[in-house]
């Protein structure tokens, strides 16, 4: 946590406004107006509405790179930064979603998995339509070539991966991204060393939390937006969120190998009234919460099934916002 950030908390444990000028809230999104996969998509009048909320409620919607730069570089951020990113490179991003945010002055990075553009699968984008993008200032990141589980692969195929997916966008595009999204969000400290490895600068998953100025720029969040969590009550909740700074996380790995696995961590000494902390598991279900001895400890009911799983704390902040933390999980498919 940066000292400006520090500075701002007071004795409550409460942020005050200037705070956030050292966080930044992500939004993810897959497809647009595609009713059939509401669990990636999301309508159009909702969309429409996240964008006039966004012009309208004091935001700053940055470019991603941007954002991160200046993160990284200890300079500030303006009040309520925003940054929009999508993966997957559906059609409807270049049909719906783009002639919107541009309409809007809105900047957007799209993570593309190289093989479905390369297959011409239906209801992907071309590289001629990736081309037009580039040139009206989209970013593009890097999400390897298949969309594979990468924390379910083996390290040689991995790389294999990343080395044929930038051999495509520099054939295609003329460049290699700079940022990378997991497919799927799904990682593991093995996987954040490789793509690390690779030159990369930054890599995001796929839950819930907001980036701050001390975040790991290799497990960066985002609020995932689809049908179903897309209500503007619930998007601007989370536009607004504020970063509940967390230390000593463990397990350190999100690849699980001991399930159910023992969660515990610390919050910043500064941040106060943890007896307002909540944790919920993936489907929102609450879970039991223990303090002892300035850790926090998150108790699971029962073993993880395969796959991924998210967890999310959070606390109130005052003025109606919330402190947001987020963890990923992922048990091998066998």
């Amino acid at each position: 946590m940066s000292i400006m950030m520090l500075a701002a908390i007071g004795a409550n444990g409460l942020c005050r406004a200037a705070a956030a000028a050292d966080s930044a809230v992500v939004f993810i999104y897959h497809r647009f107006g595609e009713g059939a996969f509401p669990t990636t998509s999301i309508r159009i009048d909702q969309f429409e509405a996240q964008i006039a909320e966004l012009k309208r409620g004091g935001y700053t919607v940055m470019a991603v790179p941007e954002i991160l730069r200046r993160l990284g570089a200890g300079e500030t951020l303006p009040e309520l930064a925003v940054g929009i990113t999508v993966d997957d490179a559906y059609e409807s991003i270049f049909t719906q979603a783009w002639p919107r945010l541009k309409a809007a002055g809105f900047p957007m990075t799209i993570f593309v998995a190289t093989d479905p553009i390369d297959k011409g699968f239906r209801d992907y984008m071309t590289w001629d339509q990736l081309r037009i993008l580039v040139k009206e200032g989209v970013t593009i990141g890097a999400h390897s070539a298949s969309h594979l589980h990468m924390a379910d692969t083996s390290e040689e195929r991995n790389q294999g991966e990343i080395t044929r997916s930038n051999a495509r966008f520099k054939a295609e595009l003329g460049f290699v991204p700079e940022i990378f999204a997991y497919p799927y969000g799904e990682m593991s400290l093995a996987v954040r060393s490789e793509v690390k490895a690779a030159g990369y600068k930054f890599a995001f998953g796929q839950y819930s939390g907001v980036i701050y100025a001390g975040a790991d720029f290799f497990d960066l969040p985002r609020f995932a937006m689809n049908e179903h969590y897309a209500e503007l009550a619930k998007f601007r909740e989370r536009a607004r969120a504020l970063p509940l700074p967390v230390k000593d996380f463990s397990p350190a790995d999100p690849l699980v190998t001991k399930n159910p696995p023992n969660i515990s961590f610390a919050l910043a000494k500064e941040i106060k009234d943890t007896d307002r902390l909540a944790c919920f598991g993936g489907d929102g279900e609450a879970l039991a919460v223990t303090r002892d001895d300035g850790r926090i400890a998150v108790k699971l009911a029962t073993s993880l099934p395969p796959g991924r799983f998210h967890l999310s704390c959070t606390m109130p902040a005052g003025d109606g916002r919330f402190r947001w933390f987020g963890a990923p999980f992922y048990v091998v498919k066998r």
